[in-house]
Parts: structure tokens; sequence; C-alpha cells
């Protein structure tokens, strides 16, 4: 079976007066990256020859070249002639801009109800006043600058209006919603619903964990936490969608973003929430592609400028470790080329005297988890002695598959310092090489042990070997080192060693 395809350009702009004829439900796919694809049915009764169709159900910032609308069971082919599309709903300074040039009333003062001196109550009209449009006014293309309306009224000229702008209700053109208008050629008449599809930017979701902690003395070890994930979702495309099935597509999906952004300047400040309760079908997800799909399993209503928020993830008894690091020259930019070495005695210092928390989740079913988990945002809680949560921190992590290890930053450690010092440096550029010494001290004031990893990059040169230490270490890539120390309750670690470069 053959199955036809229209992808269409956008022509021209059309003002029509229409009503949908039937509200039909809406697909949604929403990738978190501010678009999503749309798809939804448009009823076609054709007659042979041409034909006029206009569908509502499209948003404002709806990319015109992206829809498609085809028969879904291939049996008509739909010929598209022309494609119009209207973002454009009128509003004031729409209609200011069509009657330039022409007179309207002004209203000055509305109806009001005032008390005679016998105490009747009398509804005294509203005042008007003729004025015509010289210019409309409002805001040049670029949002800058403002333009003041100029109003002419009794014979003179004025930069504000006289009051508020009363339109003739028989004005041509009006548009209520962003509209879709299509000249389809039809080879013989054909009663079918066509599917329409398009992409929409202005609609965007993403993810958030919390993970909930029992109080402890001892953090050093591994923990049993609560986790909860919650998807939300944001429609800021300027349309409602009463009904709507939703997929979220996570992953980092190509796309030109060059109309984002675009309509801002329709967002409204009031924004509602709403939250979905965890009871019914439960979110699931599938590979599609070299993505993953999520799928809530129910019709909601997604309302213009809503947030809505979907439970998507709960797990008990999962293990959350906690290590400690300390990063002495961790911002040192390192750049190796052939032959490359830096010999300027302050260059691997940063000055960091911080140790980081680090919080790991292996994301795996051994672990009550195995869901790939896309990019968000997790926040840390700890239970109190009352049983009370407090926010002890929060980061982003990236799309982790399953059987990988979540592992995020969620603060400073506040009883562990760390010093790090140059004790030695030298440089002999006849024999090509140089030597450089450090000492590290790590304090720790807990009421008890702490190991604290220092990681090391040898940022000088490519061509490295540690020749003297007075501690174990791991290599984690070809410029980075890890001294896992022990540092004793209330007390202090003292880790030195010796670099030896050569070019």
């Amino acid at each position: 079976m053959i199955r036809c395809f229209a992808f269409l350009p956008l022509l021209a702009f059309s003002y029509v007066v229409a009503q949908e004829p039937t509200t039909a439900p809406t697909r949604l796919t929403i990738y978190n990256q501010d678009f999503a694809v749309a798809r939804t049915t448009v009823p076609l009764d054709l007659h042979a020859g041409s034909n006029e169709v206009l569908t509502t159900n499209v948003t404002r910032q709806l990319e015109p070249d992206s829809v498609v609308l085809r028969d879904p069971s291939g049996r008509n082919l739909v010929r598209v002639a022309e494609q119009n599309y209207d973002a454009a709903v009128v509003d004031q300074q729409w209609m200011m801009e069509k009657y330039e040039g022409k007179t309207i009333d002004f209203q000055i003062q509305g109806p009001q109800v005032r008390e005679s001196a016998t105490g009747e109550r009398q509804v005294v009209p509203a005042t008007t006043v003729e004025g015509r449009i010289i210019r409309a006014g409002g805001q040049a293309a670029n949002g800058y600058p403002y333009n003041q309306p100029l109003i002419e009224v009794g014979g003179k000229m004025q930069f504000s209006m006289p009051g508020t702008p009363v339109f003739p209700a028989t004005t041509d053109g009006l548009l209520l919603k962003p509209t879709l208008r299509w000249q389809i050629d039809a080879e013989k008449a054909a009663r079918f619903s066509a599917e329409l599809d398009y992409i929409t930017h202005g609609m965007n979701w993403q993810a958030t964990y919390n993970v909930v902690v029992p109080e402890t003395a001892d953090t050093t070890g591994p923990e049993l936490a609560e986790i909860i994930g919650w998807v939300t979702i944001e429609n800021k495309t300027g349309s409602d969608f009463p009904e709507a099935t939703i997929q979220l597509m996570a992953g980092d999906v190509a796309k030109i973003q060059e109309l984002q952004g675009r309509y801002r300047t329709w967002a409204n400040v009031n924004q509602s929430v709403a939250v979905l309760a965890s009871a019914g079908p439960q979110v699931t997800q599938k590979a599609f592609d070299d993505f993953h799909l999520y799928d809530l399993h129910r019709t909601v209503s997604l309302r213009n400028e809503e947030t809505k928020q979907v439970q998507f993830l709960e797990a008990s008894n999962v293990t959350v470790r906690r290590t400690y690091q300390f990063e002495g020259n961790g911002t040192v930019e390192q750049v190796f080329y052939p032959g490359y070495h830096n010999d300027q005695v302050g260059f691997s210092h940063s000055g960091n005297t911080h140790v980081s928390i680090f919080e790991e989740i292996k994301n795996s079913e051994s672990n009550h988890l195995g869901m790939p988990l896309p990019a968000g945002r997790l926040r840390l809680y700890r239970r109190d002695t009352g049983g009370q949560m407090q926010f002890v921190g929060e980061n982003m992590i990236m799309h982790t598959p399953a059987e990988q290890t979540v592992k995020v930053i969620s603060g400073s450690a506040f009883d562990l310092t760390a010093a790090r010092r140059q004790t030695d440096f030298k440089v002999d550029n006849m024999r090509r090489e140089m030597d450089e010494s450090f000492e590290i001290k790590l304090s720790n004031q807990k009421a008890q042990p702490v190991t604290i990893h220092a990681v090391e990059h040898m940022g000088r040169g490519e061509n490295w070997e540690i020749v003297a230490k007075s501690a174990e270490f791991t290599k984690r890539d070809s410029s980075t080192i890890d001294f896992p120390v022990t540092v004793p309750a209330k007390g202090e670690a003292i880790l030195s060693y010796t670099v030896h470069y050569s070019w």
C-alpha cells in the first residue's frame, strides 16, 4: 500500500472567520528542548475540484513548514495547492491598525447610575467622542521604540487616545484562534478524517527527583533512601489543549531552534499549576530510535500558561553512597599537544579549600531502580531527629541509562577542609624536564573517620610520572589521579607527592 504525504510550505497569510467542525483530541510528544510534535485529526468532506478547508486546532507557535496532512489509511491522496497560516489573534492593537485612517467612537466614560434629588436611580449613558486614527501606535517590529497613537479629535491631533476605542461589530477578518487554511484539489468526492501533524514551539518538560535519606550520625556509609520522580510539563504555546494524550521524548534530538523565543511577548505572568496524583496507569518507558519515550497513559487537559506535574517514579530502599572529594587544582585548564609544557610556578594551584560532597546512586534493578532516568534536577532531603525533612542540596543530572551511576555534587562539607601548597618546583629546559612537589593537608572535625579523595590533575604536560608519594593512588584517566586518604575523627592527614614531567 502506498501512503501519500503532503509537506506544506508557508505561502501567504489570510484572515478567516470560521469554526472548527469538531474539536478532536490531540496527541502530543513533548521534547525537553522547548518544542513538541502535535497530532490531531481534521474531518474532510471534499467534492471534486477545489476545496477550502480550515482548522483552528493548532497553536500560535506552529512551524508552518513542518505541517503534514495525510489520509492515515492511504486510500485518498491529499493534494494541497496552497496553505495559509495565521497565528495573530485579534486584539486592540490589531484593530487600531486595521482602522488607521478611519473614524471610530472612543468611550470616555462608561454608563453610570446616579441618584436624583427625589431618590430615584437613573442610568446615565456612556459618553463617547469621535476620533480619526491617524496612527495606531504600538511597538516597532523589534519591540522598540514605542510609537504613541495619533488621533484627530474635533479638527485637532493628540498623542493619546481620548478614551477606550469602540470598534464596529461588523469588522471583517476577525481571527479569534490561530488558523490553518488549505486549498485542496480533489479528483473525486471523498469524506474521511485526515491526520494533521506539526511541530510547535513553546512546550517543554523536565524531570525532578526528590531523594529522602534517614537521619543518621554517620553519613560515610551506604544509606537507604526513598526516591520520587516528577515530570513537570509547561505549555506556553498560546493555545489550550482540552483533551491531550502525552508522551515525553528524552534524549538530545538535533533540532534547529531559530524560532525559539519568537513569541515570548504572549507569555502571561499568571501561571497555574496542576498536579496529577499517582493513582491510575503507571508511566511507562520504551526505547525509541536512539532515545527513550515515556508514556503518561492518560488523557489530560493542558491549558496555555499551565504547568502540570505527573509522578513517574517511586522507589524505596535505594542505596545512596556519599563520598568526599577535594580538587586543589580542579580549575586548571589542560591543553596537550606534542612538546607542550607549562613552566609557570603557580600554574597548577587554584586556591580551593572546599571539600565537595558527592552522592552516588546506582541506577540498577538490584538497587530498586533500573529505569532510564531523563536529565533533570535532583534534590536531596534528610530527616532530622524529629522526623522532619531538611533540604541538604541539589544538582542537575544528565540522561542516565540503566546500570549506570548517578553522581552529583550536593554541596561542600562544613566540617571538612583542605589546604594545598606547592613545596618544590624545578625546571631544566636543557634536559627538557620538570619536577613539582605538593603537600595537601586534609582536616576532619567530624566524630568519625572520613575518607577524602584528593584528586589531582597533571596539567603541565602530557608526559608525566609520580616519582614520590606518601599514599597510594589510582589513575582515573591520562591526566587525573585519585588519592583516597582516610582522615581520623577530630584530626588531620597530610598527603605529599612529586610529579616528574618530560617533553
